[in-house]
């Protein structure tokens, strides 16, 4: 029997201290932190659609977003993120599907964003939801040619094209994440679904009758002016609005048979109010749902209509001075009482996005405007852009992104506009700007602004202000230049980076849920 060899204390050596693997995170903590926003600061996906038939993606981080509303100046960082040779003729439209929703984390991280052009196409792209993590020690820095750093993002990739369309893409939405609506020239609405991407309905418009064409008219003998200018879809998911081309009148639908349910016809008087003349053309050109969906505006080429559940109109949106109208939303604002209403945003041709309130109406119409008309005007709010601040130029698209704070209270906001020279600008306001008391008398404005004091510290009574001095709001927070014209635009707040499984990451689109599917188209 050999002996065995005798190590001596000082020589052995003790495996290392391997520390225990953390706890896995429950799916309802990764959802709650990845909504939070990272070292106080928020990431903006920025996606524009150009004239020359490109697909540009850009970030913008924004240093302590959930902090605006103070007047202070921040400097906002933007990034490339993709830039896709989309389309074989210009963009006109984008579409973004929802975020996933926190309470059910097994959704995939990534949206569907999708692009309609007048080469007939309809385009789908893969876009990550979260922002990338870039390790600056090993990251390779990407050749580019302009000062804007490049951060490209892996999982931003094409999917496919849909040709169920025979003409020009004028619309597009996502109602939900199984969905896709998408409205033509040829004047039909498809509803597409997600998961296999087939065309579920088409809902078919009727082209109209060739009567009373002005001269200056660009359509081939014999056609007419036809298509689809935009729609709506009501929140219950059960109710579609929808305008087109040389149609004085705006159609409803029955989302749940997809048939017919209604036409409303512009009258004279709605359409002297906005001032389309006796040759204009009276069509609609937008059209979207207030968030409770008890009323909704159609935007014409130089004013709006505000209407009801009723159909009938409530009020009128003129900008003054007179000046096109290229894109309008509604703003969710808390008011002064603490409930949530919406507020009217209307992007013009003189570079400004206009706020109006569509709950206090002005009855008398300003000297040296249009005539007199029996719809009452909305009360202007707040500007931003213009003349006073030396952007003059039309914004063509804006998206407006609400920010919440870590106890989800919601006390400010981002809007991202667009201009056609090919700059993106973002802005900052607060719900503090549009709290502010309004009353109308003998067609005077007059406004009361909250925490004022006169000299002997009692709280300022009501204030006139004329109606043609819009004041101007927010705050300008960061500018970037794209050098292309900007067609559309669409934004989101990006999720925060969270550790994912495997399945969760690189799954497919796969939409909603079988419980939800009962409920939506």
């Amino acid at each position: 029997m050999g002996k065995r060899k005798r190590i001596s204390a000082e020589k052995e050596t003790l495996p290392p201290l391997t520390p225990k693997p953390a706890a896995k995170a429950t799916q309802s903590s990764v959802a709650d932190q990845k909504r939070l926003p990272q070292n106080g600061s928020t990431t903006i996906q920025i996606i524009v659609g150009f004239y020359d038939r490109v697909l540009h993606g850009i970030t913008a981080t924004v240093p302590g977003a959930t902090e605006i509303g103070g007047g202070s100046s921040r400097n906002v960082h933007f990034a490339d993120t993709f830039l896709f040779n989309a389309h074989t003729s210009a963009i006109r439209c984008l579409a973004i599907s929802p975020l996933p929703s926190a309470e059910d984390p097994s959704q995939s991280h990534k949206l569907i964003l999708a692009s309609g052009s007048t080469d007939e196409r309809i385009n789908l792209y893969h876009i990550s939801a979260t922002a990338p993590v870039v390790d600056v020690k090993k990251a390779v820095s990407l050749p580019t040619l302009g000062t804007t750093p490049v951060t490209e993002n892996p999982k931003n990739r094409e999917l496919g094209s849909l040709l169920h369309h025979s003409s020009s893409i004028t619309a597009l939405y996502f109602p939900t994440r199984s969905k896709l609506l998408s409205a033509a020239e040829d004047n039909t609405i498809a509803v597409s679904r997600t998961r296999d991407w087939t065309v579920l309905s088409t809902i078919k418009a009727p082209i109209p009758k060739a009567i009373g064409r002005p001269s200056g008219d660009t359509a081939p003998l014999g056609g007419t002016p036809a298509g689809i200018n935009d729609f709506a879809v009501h929140p219950s998911m059960k109710l579609m609005i929808s305008v087109g081309k040389g149609e004085k009148c705006m159609r409803l639908w029955n989302l749940v048979t997809g048939k017919k349910a209604g036409v409303l016809t512009f009258e004279r008087e709605i359409l002297q109010g906005i001032g389309e003349g006796r040759w204009a053309s009276g069509e609609g050109r937008k059209v979207e749902w207030n968030s409770n969906g008890d009323e909704f505006v159609v935007s014409f080429e130089r004013g709006a209509v505000v209407f009801g559940m009723d159909s009938k109109p409530k009020c009128r949106v003129m900008p003054v001075p007179t000046t096109k109208i290229h894109q309008i939303h509604y703003i969710p604002m808390k008011q002064k009482d603490g409930d949530m209403s919406d507020i009217l945003a209307v992007s013009t041709e003189d570079g400004r996005v206009i706020f109006y309130s569509t709950r206090v109406a002005q009855d008398a119409d300003q000297e040296g405007t249009i005539p007199i008309s029996p719809i009452s005007s909305c009360v202007p709010l707040g500007q931003l852009g213009g003349k006073d601040t030396e952007l003059t130029i039309r914004v063509k698209d804006f998206e407006y992104l609400a920010l919440s704070t870590v106890e989800g209270t919601q006390d400010s906001g981002l809007v991202i506009t667009a201009s056609s020279d090919g700059s993106i600008h973002i802005w900052s306001i607060g719900e503090s700007e549009f709290n502010e008391e309004i009353q109308v008398t003998n067609g005077t404005v007059h406004r009361s602004y909250p925490g004022q004091q006169n000299i002997n510290g009692e709280e300022n009574h009501v204030k006139t202000q004329p109606e043609r001095l819009i004041r101007q709001c927010g705050t300008l927070l960061g500018t970037h230049e794209t050098g292309n014209r900007i067609t559309c635009l669409k934004a989101f707040i990006m999720l925060r980076q969270v550790a994912v499984t495997d399945s969760q990451g690189d799954d497919v689109f796969e939409g909603i849920s079988d419980s939800d599917k009962e409920n939506t188209i």
